[in-house]
């Protein structure tokens, strides 16, 4: 028990010592659309450079970034863009993001879900028991629609019971869209003034349908299913 206590404390510090360094180090003020612009040119002279260091330094970062929960996701999925082109930006990208997403959910589920557990059981089993019936469909419509932070549903879905590997791989199919639109508006990073025009409204409206679809049509078909089902037995 206390060996357990002191891997829990032991990562928590690691995590909190890293968040610390990132913003005591002003690391934040490099990652804006400005700084990111005018550094492209020394980015892209430095990758004909360095043609597999520099795309490993930019995947591990990225990770990092997003396991410990730091801003800047999103004017690094531009730089992956505008660095390395369409399919190999969204191949980096979408491993990264998900690979760091997946630690994050990790990390959390191993620190705080016995606690919270202990404090929210009686909730948590019925949120457990609705993950276990459609928590598929819901982590993917989360993951569609941009108005959740991704960062939000890591640490939320650290505390359920959805195993890892689903966690993963809906993680991934449902951050692919975003990524691709980003690493494509990062090809034309220079001529972008702010990062609220890559998602316009109509685009925004898509994935939020597109999000919900395949939730609808469950309800849909299990409505149908029981309707069918009171028809043949009427006095059932």
């Amino acid at each position: 028990m206390r060996a357990t206590i002191w891997k829990k404390g032991i990562i928590l510090g690691i995590g909190i010592i890293a968040v610390a360094l990132f913003f005591l180090f002003d690391f934040d003020s490099y990652l804006t659309l400005t700084a990111i612009k005018n550094s492209q040119q020394f980015f892209q002279n430095l990758y004909l450079d360095h043609p597999f260091l520099v795309p490993g330094t930019y995947f591990i970062f990225y990770l990092c970034l997003v396991a410990l929960n730091l801003p800047g996701a999103g004017v690094m999925t531009l730089v992956g863009g505008a660095l390395f082109g369409f399919w190999t930006g969204t191949i980096l990208v979408s491993f990264a993001s998900t690979l760091g997403a997946t630690l994050a959910c990790m990390v959390t589920r191993y620190l705080f879900r016995e606690p919270v557990q202990k404090r929210f059981g009686t909730l948590l089993i019925k949120i457990n028991q609705g993950i276990a019936k459609e928590g598929s469909l819901y982590l993917f419509t989360l993951r569609l629609i941009p108005l959740f932070p991704f960062f939000v549903i890591n640490l939320l879905m650290g505390l359920t019971n959805l195993s890892l590997f689903k966690f993963y791989w809906i993680s991934q199919l449902g951050m692919l869209p975003g990524t691709m639109i980003y690493i494509n508006a990062g090809r034309e990073l220079g001529k972008l003034d702010s990062l609220s025009g890559i998602l316009s409204p109509s685009l925004f409206i898509a994935f939020a349908l597109l999000g919900l679809f395949p939730l609808m049509t469950k309800k849909v078909m299990e409505f149908a299913r029981k309707k069918r089902n009171t028809d043949q037995h009427p006095f059932l």
